[in-house]
């Protein structure tokens, strides 16, 4: 009998099908991985929804940072997009963000004959003389890569001119397959010349880097609540409300948290080397991975005092919760969900509707590796292609000045068969027997996938959402949350659980009938019609 995966490959020419046949898989038993293709060029011509290598860099990592002032060089769509798309929210310092501004050189056709290089100077100068920013970060997109003009020399004669930090990113779009190479550039260039700089010493031992954690909706804000109130300091944020200076001293920390861990690994992997530090991978999205993850955290810093605060907050924030998490539970328990998110997002949010009782039977990501589905222990497996070796692989050195250890061999030996410790076990572990994982998802395969799994809800993205919607689907924009949130830990978790309830129950597309359903949207003629008519042409 034909699989559910090979009627969606089925649709395709042979040419097609070659290229994505390892892309789809459908799990053969019970959480066990199975080989999949990842990070590999899409197909032309295909709708998929992944974003570019300079979307990557620009538009997860830099921009997100309240005090940076993120300069887009070339043509102003590439700027706007990067900038409208996302809600990374942030308190603002003395009542100022840069980040609800956005930044471009705007080049137009003239510039690009003869070079936007002025053009960008003087930006650069604006910007530092009107917004007094902590740093400015200049991020290439195609066509400044295509006619050359040199970033990095103006990034040097700004850091000399004004004295204050300039730091250029060539992410131009074209590199990479995906925005995960801009990740990687953009983590690079944090690494290089911004970590390591600061001076602001914790005040507890109980320190930790909340990475890749991009402020969507307030995420950070209720992460940090949580944190915070059990008795850490949170020394920076990678990098939804984060703060220049704060980055910079994410070195004296003693903890490395990754939430996204396609978006920031890097950072953790060089911190791990050059100074020391663990890295610890979490998951504050669910209720239940949040308690996981509070508790590891206590476990690795193994103090009686901290565990009893951790274990007292969680009583009080499930406390809180329990009503609410026990009628939406009754309300979408059986319920079934696709998820087509960026990152580890997809497998968070899996995570976080199982608390409810909700199935995801069809999911996938936009541009992960394949570590993300089949957990790092493949990595030593995965072939570097040209692609991937046109982003620098930096190699950073013991930093014998600043390099420690917070606790010793032993203890993370023992330690790392327990817990997620400098490990990320991948999406595929968390799946039933029948689920399909597509990697690089396009519209074609999202319309098979709503026929043949009849999701009652689905998560995406922000250039497949409304071909959902017009199927008849409830959905979910995961990008912007749909202008709701936080969905972090406890609270988080109700407030998604409510958008959820809300979004199954709207009766509104399931009584629409798109017209193209009962009526033709285009009409012409056959054969030789204009010649009967007598008509003549030219």
């Amino acid at each position: 009998m034909e699989t559910k995966r090979e009627k969606i490959l089925d649709t395709y020419s042979g040419l097609t099908f070659k290229n994505r046949k390892d892309h789809v898989v459908e799990l053969e038993t019970d959480h066990t991985p199975q080989e999949i293709t990842a990070n590999k060029r899409s197909v032309p011509g295909l709708m998929i929804n992944r974003g570019c290598c300079y979307a990557g860099c620009k538009g997860v990592v830099l921009g997100p940072i309240q005090d940076a002032v993120t300069l887009e060089h070339g043509p102003i769509g590439c700027g706007y997009y990067t900038w409208m798309t996302r809600r990374n929210k942030a308190r603002g310092i003395n009542g100022k963000s840069l980040i609800q501004y956005s930044f471009s050189t705007d080049l137009q056709e003239t510039d690009i004959v003869f070079g936007g290089v002025k053009k960008l100077k003087q930006a650069v100068k604006e910007a530092v003389e009107i917004f007094h920013p902590k740093a400015v970060f200049i991020c290439a997109t195609c066509p400044v890569g295509l006619i050359g003009d040199d970033i990095n020399s103006v990034a040097k004669w700004a850091k000399e001119e004004f004295g204050v930090q300039c730091i250029s990113f060539s992410c131009e779009g074209y590199k990479g397959v995906s925005q995960s190479a801009g990740h990687h550039i953009a983590n690079n260039g944090l690494m290089k010349d911004v970590i390591g700089t600061g001076t602001n010493k914790p005040t507890t031992p109980f320190s930790i880097n909340l990475l890749g954690e991009y402020n969507i909706g307030g995420d950070a804000f209720e992460t940090e609540r949580i944190l915070t109130k059990i008795g850490y300091q949170v020394v920076s944020k990678f990098t939804g409300d984060g703060v220049y200076d704060e980055i910079s001293s994410a070195h004296l920390a003693n903890l490395n948290l990754v939430q996204c861990h396609r978006s920031i690994n890097y950072i953790a992997e060089m911190m791990k080397v050059k100074y020391g530090i663990d890295w610890l991978k979490v998951n504050f999205i669910g209720i239940k991975e949040t308690i996981r993850t509070l508790r590891e955290m206590a476990a690795y810093f193994d103090d009686e005092g901290l565990k009893k605060r951790t274990e007292e907050v969680i009583t009080e924030e499930l406390t809180q919760i329990q009503g609410d998490w026990d009628y939406y539970k009754k309300k979408l328990s059986g319920k079934k969900a696709g998820i087509f998110v960026g990152g580890s997002r997809s497998h968070h949010y899996m995570d976080l509707l199982a608390d409810f009782g909700v199935e995801t039977v069809v999911t996938g990501y936009e541009f992960a590796h394949r570590d993300d589905y089949e957990g790092r222990e493949v990595i030593p497996d995965i072939k570097l292609d040209a692609d991937t070796k046109n982003i620098e692989q930096l190699s950073p050195e013991k930093d014998e000045s600043m390099y420690r250890r917070y606790i010793d061999d032993d203890t993370y030996n023992e330690l790392k068969g327990k817990i997620e410790l400098d490990y990320y076990k991948g999406m595929m572990k968390d799946m039933k027997k029948g689920s399909l994982i597509i990697d690089d998802y396009n519209e074609a395969e999202t319309e098979d996938a709503l026929l043949l799994y009849k999701p009652d809800i689905f998560y995406s993205g922000i250039k497949d959402n409304f071909m959902i919607l017009k199927s008849g689907t409830p959905a979910k924009q995961m990008h912007s949350y749909d202008y709701d949130g936080p969905y972090t830990c406890f609270k988080g978790a109700i407030n998604f659980a409510h958008d959820t309830f809300d979004e199954v129950n709207a009766p509104a597309w399931k009584l629409l009938t798109p017209p193209w359903n009962t009526e033709p949207t285009l009409e012409g003629s056959l054969g030789n019609s204009a010649i009967e008519r007598g008509e003549q042409h030219a």
